[in-house]
């Protein structure tokens, strides 16, 4: 039988993730990403939309999608399920469970997108990390 989740429900299990040490949580409370904001954001350069479409996912946020990626070694479609699935993923997103989700097409897209940079960008990351 499914049981309607109340309003504390999702607060209780975050809370129970903390208490085992999530290393997402700890990653986040070590690193400031919104340092990072401008550099991505020169780096995807996405142009003006003129009509229609859906405006591009936030670039820090992609950019920690990656590195989810990164250390949990997961291809684009694990990725994909994996911030569906895990709320420790969606909780280092600052994703609700209503959000949409990049699929694992947007995923490579971004990643290609960022190219060359991207070594620059996790050089940077692993500075601010020690």
């Amino acid at each position: 039988m499914y049981k309607q989740p109340n309003f504390f429900d999702l607060t209780k299990r975050y809370e129970a993730l903390s208490k085992f040490g999530d290393p997402l949580e700890k990653l986040e409370e070590a690193i400031d990403f919104e340092i990072f904001r401008k550099d991505l954001q020169r780096a995807l350069q996405f142009s003006p939309r003129l009509k229609g479409g859906r405006t591009p996912y936030d670039c820090v946020l992609m950019f920690k999608i990656l590195i989810i990626q990164t250390l949990y070694n997961l291809s684009d479609a694990q990725i994909e399920f994996q911030i569906k699935d895990r709320l420790s993923f969606m909780r280092f997103l600052e994703l609700e469970l209503g959000d949409r989700v990049p699929d694992a097409t947007t995923v490579w897209l971004y990643r290609e997108r960022l190219g060359k940079r991207m070594n620059k960008k996790f050089t940077r990351f692993d500075r601010s990390a020690m």
